[in-house]
This record gives C-alpha cells, structure tokens and sequence, in this order.
C-alpha cells in the first residue's frame, strides 16, 4: 500500500489507536534508553556561556560527555531519563495517533494524502504533543540535566533527586504554569519538526515502494531505520536556535512582573551580543545524532510492532477482520 494514502496494507482500514499506543510508546522507549545521553550532552552545551575572550575555548560534544561521566559518573549522562519515560509513552501515543488523524481529516475523498497535507498533519501532530506531554516534560528533565552533582557521592545532594521530586518542586515553588514556560517554542520547534520528519519519511518511504516488487509490501527494518535516520536529521538544522533559547528560558524561574516574549527577547540579545551568533546553534552536532538515531530506532520499531499487532488482531478463529 501506498505511503500516501489513510489505508492500511491491503487496503484495510488504519491501525487503532491502542496500536499506534503500544508501538510508539514501545518505539519511545527504545529511542531514550538508546539516545538520552545525546540529549544530555545537547543540553550542557546549549546551557555553557564559556566565552573565547576569557581564554575557556567552547567545548565539543565529545569533551563535555567525557567531562560528565568523569565528574558525575557515566549516569551522569542519563539525568533526566526518569522524566522521559515517564512522558515518551502518550508523547509517542499522541504524535502518531493524531498525525494518523489529521491525516485523515486532510486526506482526498479518495483516501490519498497530498505532500501539502502530509506536511499539515504533522505540524499538527507536533504542536499537539507539545502542548500536552512534551513542554512540561522537558522542563523537568531539563533541570534534572542542568544539575552539576557527582551521582556516586552521597554527601552531593542536588536540588532535584529525581524527576517526580523535580516536578514537585518545580510546581510547588514557581506554580504549575512553570511546566508551560517556553511552550510557545516548544510548539513551534515540535510543530517543525514532525513536519520535516513525515513528511521526508513518508516521500522516501514512497520512493522505496515504489521500486519493490510488491509495492505494497511492507520495507524491511533495515530501509525503515535509514530513511527514518534521514527524516529525522532535517528538522535540528531548522530550528536550532528556537531550542536553544527554549532550553536556557525553561532552565531558570522567571523573574517576577517578566512576560514570556520579554525573557525570550532577552535571552536571544544577551546570547547575540555575548556569544555570537555561533550560540544559537550551540548542541547541534549532539542533537543531530540524539535526533536522526533516535528516529531511526522510533520508525523502526513502530513499524515492526504496529504490523505484529496488526496481524494479531487482523483475523477471529471464524476468519473474520477484528476492528
């Protein structure tokens, strides 16, 4: 079947939501466990301020992973993983349910999707990802990342144990609207994202297709990995510096009487005139191989585990289609 069209393969209807449920939230989490070292890696370098003129040259991604897992132990790296998972299962739950949905909802009344639509419906799948899990999400973890603590040493208690404690606190000394600070850009850097990301999936997907033999047969694991890593890479060098700036906004509390676009305006001047234009793509070498790998894992693993679903459900002892 068709990468562009709402049918399922053979022209059943689409899988359920309790199958876009199970295997993204089994795709999310393979891709954390796998690539959570990545992101934190991206953060410290998104949140470092060295400065070439007081002689501290700027850190690669290597260094400032072998300087974590030096001084914080190799865990160190896995700061902030609580906080994913705790997320990633209705984060993966909702970005392929409601792209499946607004795919549909944009889908001709043939059942074919146009590059236009496909490229909508995932913006609308990134947007509503954000605004439910991943905004608050991402400020949990990125306070956890930020945190400077040995995690062998017991005598270094961090502010945060851990990302339920880190939640906890957040809201009870800066109120629960403080895990929607930055989700203006969290939305706009997921809404880009996972339009780059299917719609560059679902076009070389397509392309695979179509020189197969059967070309509605589904690809092998190993075609799905490499256009996902593909797809995947597009969005980071887009939209790096509005996750750079949302990064540095959701690390700190704001300051009383500041709005929202205040502390973004202040944040993007003080980063232009302080660092240079270099900062705003500070962390994007990390978050290109924790992005691209990790969609690659993310496809992969969705696609193996939605067609064993599929085909669990597909036929009763009477040989009758289960919906």
């Amino acid at each position: 079947m068709s990468a562009k069209t709402v049918q399922g393969p053979g022209g059943k209807k689409p899988a359920s939501a309790a199958t876009n449920l199970i295997a993204g939230g089994g795709a999310g989490m393979m891709e954390a466990l796998a690539c959570h070292p990545l992101d934190t890696i991206k953060v410290r370098m998104q949140l470092s301020r060295r400065q070439r003129s007081k002689g501290a040259g700027r850190r690669g991604f290597i260094k400032t992973g072998v300087e974590i897992a030096k001084k914080e132990t190799p865990l160190g790296l896995y700061k902030g993983l609580g906080a994913v998972l705790t997320g990633i299962v209705p984060k993966m739950a909702i970005r392929f349910t409601s792209y499946e949905w607004y795919k549909q909802m944009l889908a001709s009344k043939e059942g074919t999707v146009s590059g236009g639509a496909n490229f909508m419906a995932g913006l609308a799948a990134g947007v509503t990802e954000a605004v439910a899990v991943v905004c608050p999400m991402e400020v949990v973890k990125i306070r956890l990342q930020a945190q400077h603590h040995s995690m062998s040493d017991p005598l270094d208690v961090p502010k945060y144990r851990n990302a339920a404690h880190a939640c906890f606190t957040v809201v009870k000394e800066e109120g629960i609207s403080s895990l929607y600070r930055g989700v203006t850009l969290t939305a706009l850097r997921q809404g880009t994202n996972q339009a780059a990301n299917f719609t560059a999936y679902t076009e070389l997907k397509e392309i695979l297709q179509q020189r197969q033999d059967d070309p509605s047969a589904p690809l092998p694991s190993w075609k799905t990995s490499i256009i996902g890593l593909i797809s995947g890479a597009v969005g980071p060098f887009s939209n790096a510096p509005i996750d750079t700036i949302k990064t540095r906004l959701q690390r700190n509390p704001a300051e009383p009487g500041q709005t929202a676009l205040s502390r973004i305006t202040t944040i993007a001047t003080q980063m232009w005139k302080q660092e240079g234009i270099r900062a705003f793509w500070m962390g994007i070498t990390p978050r290109v191989m924790r992005v691209a790998p990790g969609q690659a894992v993310t496809f992969a693993v969705y696609e193996y585990l939605k067609g064993v679903l599929e085909k669990g459900r597909e036929m009763l002892p009477g040989n009758e289609y289960q919906e």
